[in-house]
């Protein structure tokens, strides 16, 4: 892809014509080139995945890990022209009709984050932000070097609450699943 004009909103349907071999995210109508995650981070996001897979197993929702293309509209956007197309390590969809091609289109239930050196800014302020506008209704932020993971609940269909702070021995109960509790410490016992 040729370097982004500046002062352009780039959209779903600039994305779709973009090399595959590259991992990109377009938040506010801006891209952003995605770098591979360390090991430690594939580490975590793969027994997240292990333990949310085993409870989502035979049930309506399902859970993703990227990559995945998750468009998240505002107000009544198409698909093609959405402006938010991003790469969450870990995403629950429970309303399956807006499961399109390489990812999703729509608000999904619960996003899961993990950050990482070159991505720390990004999770924790501008996609925080997003999620929070869309509607996400529970996400998480994980931290590989403090063994941490903040849950924060949309509160009133608008804002964030302050985050519930989980250490590795700390079992998190999962708000939009009142029977699920995820065990972080499998989590973070091999990084």
């Amino acid at each position: 892809m040729p370097i982004p004009e500046a002062n352009r909103k780039y959209t779903y349907s600039d994305y779709l014509t973009w090399p595959e071999a590259e991992r990109w995210e377009i938040i506010d109508g801006v891209p952003y080139l995605q770098s591979a995650p360390l090991w430690q981070h594939q580490s975590i996001s793969r027994e997240l995945m292990l333990q949310f897979g085993e409870y989502l197993r035979n049930k309506k929702c399902q859970v993703f890990a990227a990559p995945f293309d998750l468009r998240l509209p505002e107000t009544d956007e198409k698909d093609e022209d959405v402006t938010h197309v991003i790469q969450p390590d870990i995403v629950v969809i429970c309303d399956t009709s807006g499961l399109k091609g390489t990812g999703y289109y729509g608000t999904p239930a619960l996003v899961i984050e993990i950050l990482s050196p070159s991505t720390g800014k990004m999770d924790r302020l501008i996609k925080f932000n997003q999620y929070e506008k869309s509607g996400v209704k529970e996400f998480w932020l994980v931290e590989p070097e403090a063994k941490i993971i903040s849950v924060f609940l949309l509160q009133d269909n608008q804002r964030y609450g302050r985050p519930e702070v989980y250490s590795e021995q700390d079992p998190i109960k999962v708000s939009i699943f009142p029977d699920l509790v995820i065990d972080p410490k499998p989590v973070f016992e091999n990084i």
